[in-house]
């Protein structure tokens, strides 16, 4: 896993899609632009935490290089170095897949 420049804030998390095999059923071919993205990622960094009522820091749930699912729908992502990442809030975090 290569280093990113990309520092996340708060309590938010940088993750990269995990490459999945495709699997063509009956020889029908979708186009990529139909298919629809895995919720599996890879956690690629993470911010500077979330702090709670008492001025502690909260530790992240996550590590870096952990596989997580995300919410469908939550995250903003974004484009840096000919990458694709998203970016969510550790709330939109459901899982972390062994």
């Amino acid at each position: 896993m290569t280093k990113v420049k990309v520092k996340p804030l708060g309590d938010r998390v940088l993750l990269e899609q995990m490459d999945v095999a495709e699997q063509v059923k009956g020889g029908i071919v979708i186009p990529d632009s139909a298919k629809e993205k895995p919720q599996e990622y890879v956690v690629v960094a993470l911010g500077t935490g979330k702090t709670d009522d008492n001025g502690k820091k909260v530790p992240f749930d996550v590590k870096v290089g952990d596989h997580v699912l995300t919410s469908k729908y939550g995250g903003t992502e974004v484009k840096y170095d000919d990458k694709e990442y998203k970016i969510v809030s550790m709330d939109d975090i459901l899982a972390v897949t062994a």
